[in-house]
């Protein structure tokens, strides 16, 4: 990546605590890992439904969606997966330099990469959390057949068939998909960012998917 020397950082007036005093809210990075199919952007998507419909400002960055888009030029590769999330990665700095909670859904299958995410959005603002599941659950699961593509040789690099999964080793949040509902896991999410984001109220609203 080149530095260009010719760029300044233009003061800004307006700050992320000002935006945040005016949501009503800080802003957060709900970060969460998964194999494929273990239910990442089901439970980021229910869960921001639940967060906006409290009034949040929020936003749901998903794996394949932003593959659409920001991300079309980029396949597969070890490389190309690391400049996938790097790009994400300063997405989301944005994102919450202007507010809002940001939830992300992506595989991102290698402690190294999510170790640069983390560093990008700073690890204050970083919450990572593990969807859990056992892979022959994940295949059996496997909604959009792409399990079936990879094990025939039609996809490469695909996580869980021919390309690694590494464990997150201290997630701040273990969400067992394949034993809790939906609505169980985006409430013990909830409980844990409750707190930092600065939520009163007395009862938890249910998610409504």
């Amino acid at each position: 990546m080149k530095n260009n020397n010719n760029v300044v950082w233009h003061k800004v007036l307006v700050t992320r605590q000002m935006r945040e005093s005016l949501n009503g809210h800080k802003s957060i990075a709900l970060w969460f890992t998964g194999l494929p199919s273990s239910g990442k952007s089901t439970i980021a998507h229910a869960l921001e439904k639940m967060l906006h419909d409290m009034g949040l400002k929020t936003y749901t960055f998903d794996g394949d969606n932003v593959r659409h888009g920001l991300c079309s030029d980029l396949g597969f590769s070890p490389e190309d997966r690391a400049e996938n999330l790097r790009r994400i990665g300063e997405m989301i700095k944005l994102f919450l330099d202007a507010g809002i909670i940001a939830l992300a859904a992506f595989v991102s299958p290698l402690k190294e990469d999510r170790e640069k995410v983390k560093k990008i959005v700073g690890k204050e603002n970083f919450v990572e959390i593990y969807c859990r599941c056992p892979v022959e659950v994940c295949k059996l699961r496997d909604p959009k057949g792409m399990y079936k593509k990879a094990e025939t040789g039609e996809i490469k690099y695909y996580t869980g068939v021919s390309a690694p999964y590494e464990e997150p080793e201290n997630p701040d949040i273990v969400l067992d998909t394949h034993l809790f509902s939906i609505e169980e896991c985006i409430e013990k999410v909830f409980n844990y960012i409750q707190d930092m984001i600065l939520i009163k109220r007395e009862s938890t609203p249910k998610a409504s998917i």
